[in-house]
């Protein structure tokens, strides 16, 4: 008979969390009094390691901790907090990526995107259920769901992200959890309402489709943060220009975020063929590739000038898969890393 694999042995030894989640469950339990040095040196890790924002840690070291938080602070609703700590701290990358969606419906496009930079701890995915929308969370460590300190963390922070983006409110209309209902429901209520089932087949947060077609709360980016050239107006002197070349440019921009940008998905974009994109980029003297590699090159600079952007949300917000491949393309423009370059600033 085969045996059952526990939690643990299920989990990949190359899968990493970003120090960012570590931070908050430090400062969730801190907030509940708990000693954060000891707590540290339970879990075996040491403060300064958790100082770069970019620097990943095993997934298992993130459940440790997790575990002992949950345990030091004897409160179940701990991965609540640590969701709302994460919704408060991405902030900034939510102003930056509101500016490239029209719609909630344009958001939700995104999400599996932005929870890669917390690590490899799974993904939201969109659904339709009747008139509903289903964000449902899948974790790669299936078993994690029934510990509930995970897919609180990922739907609190949801909850609020979303009720934040549009110029409506989109609240929750009903949520799933995989885990038994718990003795004390006060605090799950208090986010997600009254409408909540437990032992179900996925965690999920479920919101009226009507507000797919809400629109996106602009923001007014008036100054950069070092007062210079307004991020909206990152491409006004091509408009001059050559307003088919700034077009194209705004269109990577803003595609960017999805991992989206070839040329047949733009030349669609602007309802052009393929053939016809090729031919006024040669009439030119340029190509796709050198002008997505400009449009990045620009945008990087200007994103690196706001050092409450992490590299690996710049690396996502230029549509790379990862850091590492941000970094290697930044290097070959400006012949030191993002990390150096941001020092010398």
């Amino acid at each position: 008979m085969a045996s059952h694999k526990s939690a643990e042995q299920q989990i990949n030894p190359n899968w990493s969390v970003f120090a960012p989640a570590f931070v908050a469950i430090l400062q969730a339990a801190e907030k509940e009094g708990v000693n954060q040095q000891r707590l540290l040196r339970d879990a075996g890790l040491q403060r300064d390691q958790l100082t770069i924002l970019d620097r990943r840690f095993p997934v298992a070291s993130y459940f440790k901790l997790y575990q002992l938080a949950a345990e030091a602070s004897e409160n179940p609703d701990i991965g609540l907090s640590v969701g709302r700590i994460m919704y408060i701290k991405g902030l900034n990358l939510q102003l930056y990526t509101c500016s490239l969606c029209k719609s909630f419906r344009d958001y939700l496009n995104l999400i599996p995107s932005t929870l890669k930079m917390r690590g490899d701890i799974g993904e939201m995915t969109a659904h339709r259920e009747g008139n509903l929308v289903e964000l449902r969370w899948e974790p790669l460590l299936q078993n994690s769901g029934l510990k509930r300190y995970c897919s609180d963390e990922v739907l609190s922070a949801s909850a609020a992200i979303i009720n934040s983006l549009c110029i409506l409110p989109v609240p929750v209309v009903k949520a799933n959890f995989t885990y038994p209902q718990p003795q004390d429901t006060s605090q799950l209520e208090a986010i997600f309402g009254r409408s909540i089932s437990y032992n179900q087949p996925y965690s999920s947060l479920f919101f009226d489709s009507a507000a797919l077609d809400y629109q996106i709360l602009k923001q007014d980016y008036q100054h950069g943060p070092d007062l210079n050239k307004p991020f909206s107006e990152l491409f006004e002197d091509d408009q001059i220009g050559d307003e088919f070349l700034a077009n194209l440019k705004s269109y990577m921009m803003h595609r960017l975020p999805k991992g989206e940008v070839s040329i047949d998905n733009l030349a669609s974009q602007m309802n052009i063929s393929r053939r016809t994109l090729q031919r006024r980029l040669s009439d030119r003297d340029t190509n796709f590739l050198h002008v997505l590699q400009e449009v990045r090159s620009r945008m990087a600079l200007r994103y690196l000038s706001d050092n409450r952007l992490g590299i690996t949300e710049i690396a996502f917000l230029l549509g790379y898969a990862d850091q590492g491949s941000f970094s290697s393309a930044f290097k070959s423009w400006q012949g030191m890393s993002p990390r150096d370059f941001r020092r010398q600033r």
